[in-house]
């Protein structure tokens, strides 16, 4: 996997092509596949919770506030296109890249 095949900076901004899996048992980056990172949230994809609960996941583990995390694509999808403002810090998925 190279940078430009599922995450890539903008800037200072970190962008991340997910694919998002719903209704898991618990919240978890999981492996790329193809030109995107799987990701597992415990929320199910209805009413929004989905999405609510990924950006608020996602806040927690770049260490910023919500609304520093954007869902630019994929809003009613799996495959998500995420913007994720000067992250703080960075988990060891992409750090480890």
């Amino acid at each position: 996997m190279t940078e430009a095949d599922w995450y890539r900076w903008d800037g200072p901004d970190l962008i991340l092509k997910l694919k998002l899996q719903p209704k898991a048992s618990h919240d978890a980056f999981g492996e790329p596949q193809l030109d995107r990172l799987r990701v597992s949230i415990t929320a199910p994809p209805v009413d929004g919770k989905a999405n609510a609960h990924l950006v608020s996941w996602l806040a927690k583990q770049f260490g910023v506030g919500r609304s520093s995390v954007l869902i630019e694509a994929g809003l009613t999808s799996q495959l998500k296109r995420i913007r994720i403002k000067v992250p703080a810090r960075l988990p060891d998925v992409i750090a480890a890249r």
